[in-house]
């Protein structure tokens, strides 16, 4: 497409194959835009779009990403917020027609695979290094390990016993993030039962945590955890949060990170990730709406004489 659309704390550019979208890092932004600062979501991640009405004259377009194709999406479970959704684009509703014109672009460029799993993440996760402070410990991680080092203020005596932890990603099955504004807020690691390792001396992750119930693929509260779900504040392979300690922006992108990391390690994660079909030629009456509709933002001001008539050209080349 080629084009920009600027809402309230972000703005979308559209490319031939991803939609860039740029996060505002001002004060009022939310802080997890802050963090993540801009993603390049493909057509191919997304299943749907819709466009909504918002609070306070404004209308919200949201892309809907597909089961499976984002990290940060998988690790969150479900429990972000609205006001967190990075998905959402909200605009004044006097620029609605604008808007509507754009979803409509979005849904003939999305696959035709969008309504099924993606089979392996088609957006990139946060990069690392990248570490915040939790309640009990300070978590790390690098790209290929993570870290635990535990806090004498708030760590409990059972994970001061098992001593500061590292595991490799090739160790572990998945993540588990429960929200740090959930009352019992933690991000836990969960084991390969199949792969004991040592990180202290003469111990392995599964002498640490006891067998595991299921091993979880994803992040969120239904993946697998450690057999009779031994209380976070006592298992050394999780951290606590608790108020001020892990917040969204800091514990979110960071278990995306993770949770990226130790799926792309897993056998048969490796396969290329889907290519983008061509729609091919549209339908002539397909064509002529989509020019009527753009004539209707020329004639409201919406659209420039250049864009007008650059985009019309692009819309008879598909003829």
């Amino acid at each position: 497409m080629g084009d920009v659309l600027a809402g309230i704390h972000a703005t979308w550019e559209f490319d031939t194959d991803a939609v860039l979208i740029r996060f505002e890092r001002g004060i009022r932004a939310p802080k997890l835009f802050q963090s993540l600062r801009e993603r390049r979501i493909p057509y191919a991640a997304l299943s749907s779009v819709t466009l909504t009405p918002g609070k306070r004259n404004t209308v919200v377009l949201r892309a809907v990403p597909r089961v499976g194709a984002d990290p940060l999406v998988e690790a969150a479970a479900g429990q972000l917020k609205e006001g967190y959704d990075p998905y959402r684009l909200v605009i004044p509703a006097e620029r609605e027609v604008l808007a509507e014109y754009y979803a409509d672009e979005l849904r003939t460029v999305l696959d035709p695979a969008s309504d099924e799993p993606a089979e392996r993440f088609l957006v990139a996760a946060p990069e690392a290094p990248m570490s915040f402070k939790a309640y009990d410990g300070r978590a790390g991680f690098d790209g290929d390990r993570v870290s635990f080092r535990w806090s004498w203020t708030g760590a409990s005596s059972a994970k001061w016993k098992a001593g500061d932890q590292t595991f490799r990603v090739g160790e572990l099955a998945g993540i588990v993030w429960r929200s740090p504004e959930a009352l019992d807020g933690y991000l836990r690691l969960i084991p390969r039962t199949a792969a004991p390792v040592d990180h202290r001396a003469g111990g392995s992750l599964d002498d640490t945590l006891g067998p595991v119930a299921g091993e979880g693929e994803t992040g969120g509260p239904a993946a697998g955890e450690p057999s009779a779900s031994r209380a976070a504040d006592q298992d050394p392979a999780a951290v606590l949060f608790g108020l001020g300690y892990g917040p969204v922006h800091e514990s979110l992108p960071f278990a995306a990170a993770v949770l990226e990391s130790v799926r792309r390690t897993q056998p048969g994660s490796g396969g290329p990730a889907p290519a983008l079909v061509s729609a091919g030629r549209r339908d002539p009456a397909d064509i002529a709406e989509r020019i009527h509709h753009l004539g209707e933002l020329h004639r409201a001001g919406l659209v420039t004489d250049a864009e007008f008539s650059a985009k019309k050209a692009e819309l008879l080349s598909e003829l």
